[in-house]
């Protein structure tokens, strides 16, 4: 599909049934909801964001782009009103989407997102390098390979493999300009916006995520139609280690909303 200013993004549909609308992690990664399985009842509308992946690798890489992104892929697909689910920068991004266009999204899923404040970093660095257990080494694919598998509780390598594969350049121009976007905005601000969105959202932590989940209390707190479900013993992806548990969860809210 072409943009509105002329990227080419890669785009795709998994599976039958009703739409929902991924946003994949990074920023500057791409899409790996390949191993994700919410049964027959929905179809993944799955896209590796700008500058990524199999999407034309040029900017620019502002939030009010990603964004606009976003609404470009829902109206690519012909979708009037869809769910959107959002893993860890993709569950920021999901959340911005909602709050620009609230009448377009019928539900958000949030999953393992870092909240709305900033103070969060410091002992997240500790977490990781405790599970990392060593010196990361490495480049490339290698390199994501062992970072990825520290965020796992179990049988961290196999799952990281299967992040990996298939394999494409990391934008860490894209990674590093939303970054420092996202540390510009105001945890009040985020706050107070979130107190008007009416959209049903599903917040969804593992538990052991190196990211500490109180940074989401704060997200929990100002949305006036909110679900919380914590997984103990799961890590940054919950739904390659807790595939069944993750699926009841979210087909369960997506059927009450």
């Amino acid at each position: 599909m072409i943009t509105d200013d002329g990227r080419e993004l890669w785009t795709s549909v998994t599976g039958q049934g009703e739409p929902i609308l991924c946003c994949h992690g990074g920023p500057g990664l791409w899409d790996m909801f390949g191993t994700l399985d919410l049964g027959p009842r929905f179809r993944l509308i799955r896209w590796d964001q700008r500058g990524a992946g199999r999407s034309e690798a040029r900017g620019p890489y502002t939030l009010e782009r990603m964004v606009a992104d976003v609404d470009a892929v829902r109206e690519c697909h012909g979708l009037d009103r869809v769910p959107v689910l959002g893993h860890s920068w993709g569950a920021h991004l999901a959340l911005l989407y909602a709050l620009a266009h609230p009448e377009r999204v019928s539900a958000l899923v949030y999953v393992s997102g870092v909240g709305l404040g900033h103070e969060w970093h410091a002992e997240f660095k500790r977490n990781f390098e405790r599970a990392l257990g060593e010196e990361l080494r490495g480049e490339g694919r290698e390199r994501a390979v062992r970072q990825w598998a520290a965020d796992f509780v179990t049988d961290g390598e196999r799952h990281a493999e299967a992040m990996a594969t298939p394999w494409f350049p990391v934008n860490y121009e894209a990674n590093a300009a939303l970054s420092e976007e996202m540390r510009t905005v105001p945890e009040s601000e985020l706050v107070s916006a979130c107190r008007s969105l009416r959209v049903p959202t599903l917040i969804v932590d593992g538990m052991a995520d190196n990211r500490p989940r109180w940074a989401v209390d704060s997200l929990e707190q100002a949305l006036p139609s909110v679900t919380r479900v914590r997984f103990d013993g799961v890590g940054h992806v919950p739904w390659l280690e807790a595939p069944a548990e993750f699926r009841a969860a979210v087909t369960g809210f997506l059927a009450a909303s």
